[in-house]
C-alpha cells in the first residue's frame, strides 16, 4: 500500500471514529412489502409475490416519522422505501404525499415492472426524489437472474422514464455474476444508449437464494477483473463504480468515489417489515435493536445499535483476528455477517488470493 493511500485510509478511521460518537441519522429504509413480482435467483429476502407476512400499515411507519422528526432536520433525513418490490403497494403515493408534506425526501429501490408511465408521473408528483432501478444483463441475462420474461423491457422503460426527467436523481444497479463478467462493455454500451449515466455495480453475496447457486457468485480471478472494469471506466470518465459492500485494500480510492465504510447503524437505520429496528436492510441477520411496537425509535437510534458502532467484537473471530487490515476495514459490511458472528465473504482476501 502506498503512502498516499494510506494516509487517506487514516484520515477516514479518524472520520469514521468521529461519526460513530455523532451518529446523526442520515438515511432511514423502510422495509414496506416482502411482496414482489420477480422471483430473483440472488434475493437475499426470498420475498414472494404471495406471502404470509402482510405489508407494514402506512400508519404505523408514519408514526415513527412523527416520533423523530422533533430530533431531526427532516430535509437532512433521506427516506428510501424498499421491498420486496414498493410498488406493489398501492398506497405508495399516499404514503409519499404524507412524506412529502412532512418535507422529508424519499426515494425507492424499484425493478420497473410496474413502472410505468402513469404510476411514474403519480409517484413524481407524490415527491419522489431518487430512484434507484435494477437491471443486471442485457435481455437474457437480466430476465434468467431476475426470472421474469418480462423484466428486461420494463426495466427499460423505466429508466428511459427517469433519463428523460431532469430534476430526478436516479442511477442503475447490477448485480454481476458469472453469465454477464464477460458481458460488461455491451451492457455499459446499452445503458449508456438508453440515457444511463450513473452506475452502480454490485456482486452477489453467498446469501438468501444465492447460497444455493455457485453459479451466481464471482471467482476471485473474476472478482479483480471486475475491479479492472470499474477501474477503466472511470478512468474513461464514466461515473461507474462499485458498490459500497466491503474493504478492498490497494484497489480503495480507484473504483468508487469514497473510500470504505460501512454506515450501517452509524448514519443508517431501517424499520423492518414486521417492525425490528436494524440498520441497512441488505442485512439479513438478526442484529436486531428493538422493535417499534414496543420500542420508541428515538431512543433505540441514541442508545442502541452499540454492535455496530463498536465491532471490536469481530476482531475475536477469524479472519479479522489475524488481519492487519482490521484497522481500516473493521470486519467488513454488517450485512456479510451470519447470526453467529462468522464473516461470510471477505473482499480483501479475494483480491489478495487473486494475486
Amino acid at each position: 500500500m502506498n503512502t498516499k493511500l494510506r494516509i487517506a485510509l487514516e484520515l477516514e478511521r479518524l472520520r469514521r471514529n468521529n461519526l460513530k460518537q455523532m451518529h446523526v441519522l442520515r438515511q432511514l429504509f423502510w422495509e414496506s412489502t416482502l411482496r414482489c413480482n420477480v422471483h430473483c435467483l440472488h434475493c437475499g429476502s426470498d420475498c414472494r409475490s404471495e406471502i404470509t407476512q402482510k405489508d407494514m400499515p402506512k400508519e404505523d411507519f408514519l408514526r415513527v416519522i412523527d416520533s423523530i422528526t422533533p430530533h431531526v432536520d427532516p430535509h437532512k433525513v433521506m427516506v428510501i422505501i424498499s421491498g420486496g418490490e414498493p410498488t406493489m403497494r398501492r398506497d405508495l403515493e399516499e404514503v409519499g404525499y404524507e412524506l412529502k408534506r412532512r418535507e422529508y425526501p424519499w426515494g425507492m429501490v424499484s425493478n420497473g415492472l410496474l413502472l410505468t408511465p402513469e404510476r411514474f408521473r403519480a409517484l413524481r408528483e407524490a415527491g419522489l426524489l431518487s430512484l434507484t432501478i435494477s437491471c443486471d444483463g442485457l435481455k437474457e441475462q437480466h430476465n434468467w437472474l431476475r426470472q421474469s420474461p418480462r423484466a428486461f423491457d420494463c426495466a427499460t422503460r423505466a429508466i428511459r422514464l427517469a433519463a428523460a426527467d431532469k430534476s430526478l436523481v436516479w442511477d442503475v444497479v447490477t448485480c454481476v455474476n458469472q453469465r454477464t463478467i464477460d458481458h460488461l462493455p455491451e451492457i455499459r454500451d446499452y445503458l449508456w444508449s438508453i440515457g444511463v449515466r450513473d452506475w452502480r455495480i454490485f456482486g452477489i453475496d453467498p446469501m438468501g437464494r444465492a447460497k444455493q447457486n455457485p453459479e451466481l457468485l464471482l471467482t476471485d480471478e473474476q472478482f479483480v477483473r471486475l475491479m479492472q472494469f470499474i477501474q477503466s471506466e472511470r478512468e474513461a470518465g464514466r461515473h461507474v463504480s462499485y458498490s459500497c459492500e466491503g474493504y478492498l485494500g490497494d484497489w480503495e480510492g480507484k473504483v468508487r468515489d469514497h473510500l470504505y465504510h460501512c454506515a450501517a447503524g452509524i448514519s443508517v437505520a431501517s424499520i423492518l417489515i414486521d417492525g425490528s429496528i436494524s440498520a441497512c436492510t441488505s442485512i439479513r441477520g438478526k442484529y436486531y435493536q428493538g422493535n417499534i411496537y414496543k420500542d420508541d425509535f428515538w431512543q433505540v437510534w441514541e442508545n442502541g445499535f452499540e454492535n455496530y458502532r463498536n465491532r471490536e467484537w469481530m476482531r475475536q473471530i477469524e479472519p479479522c483476528r489475524s488481519c492487519k487490515a482490521f484497522r481500516y476495514c473493521e470486519g467488513n459490511g454488517m450485512h456479510l455477517r451470519e447470526e453467529n458472528g462468522e464473516l461470510m465473504l471477505c473482499h480483501l482476501h479475494r483480491l489478495m488470493s487473486a494475486n
